[in-house]
């Protein structure tokens, strides 16, 4: 396959791509980024060994196929525990601690971030993302890619230009706004709040408009269909327009589910129906996702294309857990859904960060075993531009690596592995909110994973809304590679690796800028302790 090279000079003038019989042979790149899918949401298993009970319970026979013929990665990360800065840093490049976009945005200029007993949010970009030429779109489209959007947006506030797919680069939209979440995945509720809460007493039509209410896909209302069967139909057409117009596309297809309102999809109930109510209903919303994933694929070799569409499969945080779900496989309520994981979205925990990761298509070769190599959503940017032959910008921070030669299976240039520069990067995660609900690791903190290490630094100890208890800020560290429940915090008993990884949090978080929380009786921010300031060991 041919990859071509293609400076762009400035953020200013984006030159475009060749159009001679070159161009032809980019490649198409669909991005499959679902909403809160965890790592163990899905049948195929993404860590060493054995399936676990979660990838026994669920079925995903389509992203099965797609691992069957590319990769998969046990150490993949969203770049955030919850939506809006895990997409605009994959939209940017850019983590959420260098572009400030450190929690979920909805209205204009207003911060979304839930109540701390003793701290505040700092001032963080509470309007998301906003138009750019470094966007990926923006920089795809410039470079002759047919650029089409699906699903969830969430990457700006409503009321700013950040919240239309079309000004961040896309040149179709196709359901994609400022909401996070959508009123109903029920055609016959036309996708609206109102009609899921007021089934049988409002008609849809007349309903009152809400903010959660899913636009743009009016040729489906009163159908009985499922709202990403919807997508996945209206995706196919796009590409098929694509193919005919003998243009690479870039697809970004953002299923809404599995993010709540937990809602049955009824096509695939009989195959959950041992499990409760509640998890019968998550799980068919899985399932609707991998049909969605399935259609895209059969729609790909329908127009002669799926050799030549990259495909990467991901989610934009871990699974929730922390509400709002049936039991888990260990019969619990809440936080171990996404086990052996632990807690879930919204924490600093791996439950809430690591996410599934499936690559297929030119130039990725399969393996049988999943790449242990840690890797983070912002990779995304540079292996996506990298395999359109487009140059990211010069004149502006990056903070992802190139996925391509670990894809390939090919070593570095001046690397025996081609794993060593992501075993030693430092890949840094920020997040001085509170949000929503409660459970282990959903508190303010700042986290860096480095190599087989995770550090984790909260801001202010076991804090709840309900009881205002604290313990203070502290510290965790945990061997995540052998020890992927953190269950042995081992910060008190190797002070060498601690300060080590202290002194690489503090670099990480000098470098982007990242803002950390804010003491509201001083007005000042937090502080990393320092290696001196560290327990002895007992």
């Amino acid at each position: 396959m041919l990859f071509l090279s293609v400076a762009v000079a400035s953020l200013g003038s984006v030159t475009h791509a060749r159009t001679d019989s070159a161009a032809d042979l980019r490649p198409n790149i669909i991005l499959f980024l679902v909403d809160d899918l965890g790592q163990q949401d899905v049948s195929v298993p993404m860590l060493q060994g054995e399936p676990t009970a979660l990838n026994r319970r669920y079925r995903t026979p389509n992203l099965e196929k797609l691992a069957a013929r590319g990769v998969r990665f046990s150490n993949a990360y969203a770049a955030a525990p919850v939506c809006t800065p895990s997409r605009t840093a994959i939209l940017t490049g850019q983590s959420p601690a260098r572009t400030h976009i450190t929690y979920w945005t909805l209205e204009k200029d207003t911060d979304q971030s839930s109540k701390h007993p003793r701290l505040d949010a700092p001032k963080w970009s509470v309007n998301g993302a906003q138009p750019s030429p470094a966007n990926l779109p923006s920089l795809l489209q410039a470079h002759g890619y047919r650029t089409i959007h699906a699903g969830k947006a969430h990457l700006g506030s409503r009321g700013t230009l950040g919240a239309d797919p079309l000004r961040m680069g896309y040149d179709l939209n196709i359901a994609g706004h400022a909401a996070g979440a959508p009123g109903s995945y029920y055609g016959l509720d036309h996708f609206k709040d109102a009609g899921r809460k007021q089934r049988g007493k409002v008609l849809p039509g007349d309903a009152p408009a809400s903010v959660w209410d899913v636009p743009g896909l009016e040729a489906w209302h009163g159908k009985d269909i499922w709202l990403d069967d919807a997508l996945a139909r209206e995706a196919s057409a796009a590409m098929a327009r694509a193919v005919s117009e003998a243009r690479p596309f870039f697809l970004s297809f953002c299923p809404y589910g599995v993010h709540a309102p937990i809602m049955e999809d009824a096509r695939f109930s009989a195959q959950y129906a041992a499990l409760d109510p509640t998890e019968r209903a998550y799980a068919t919303m899985i399932a609707a996702m991998d049909d969605a994933l399935g259609q895209l694929i059969a729609q790909c070799a329908a127009l002669g294309v799926l050799d030549s569409t990259v495909i990467l499969f991901t989610s934009d945080n871990g699974g929730l857990s922390a509400h709002a779900r049936g039991k888990a496989p260990d019969g619990a309520l809440a936080h171990t859904h996404n086990a052996p994981l632990r807690s879930g979205k919204g924490s600093a925990y791996d439950g809430g960060l690591r996410v599934p990761f499936v690559a297929a298509g030119p130039g990725i070769i399969h393996r049988g075993a999943p790449i242990a190599a840690p890797i983070v959503g912002t990779d995304l940017y540079p292996t996506i531009l990298g395999f359109a032959g487009v140059v990211p910008p010069i004149d502006r921070a990056c903070d992802g690596l190139d996925l391509r030669q670990l894809l390939s299976g090919e070593p570095t240039a001046h690397n025996a592995s081609i794993d060593s520069p992501f075993e030693t990067r430092t890949i840094l995660f920020n997040q001085p909110h509170v949000w929503g609900p409660t459970g282990p690791g959903i508190e303010p903190f700042t986290a860096i994973r480095r190599g087989d290490w995770k550090l984790v630094f909260f801001h202010d100890g076991h804090a709840t809304r309900a009881s205002g208890v604290a313990e203070g800020p502290r510290l965790e560290l945990y061997d995540v590679a052998h020890d992927c429940g953190e269950a042995h915090d081992r910060a008190r008993e190797d002070s060498l690796r601690l300060g080590a990884m202290l002194e690489a949090m503090q670099r990480a978080v000098e470098a982007s800028g990242a803002q950390l929380s804010i003491e509201r009786a001083t007005g000042t921010s937090v502080l990393i302790p320092t290696k001196a300031a560290q327990p002895s060991s007992p």
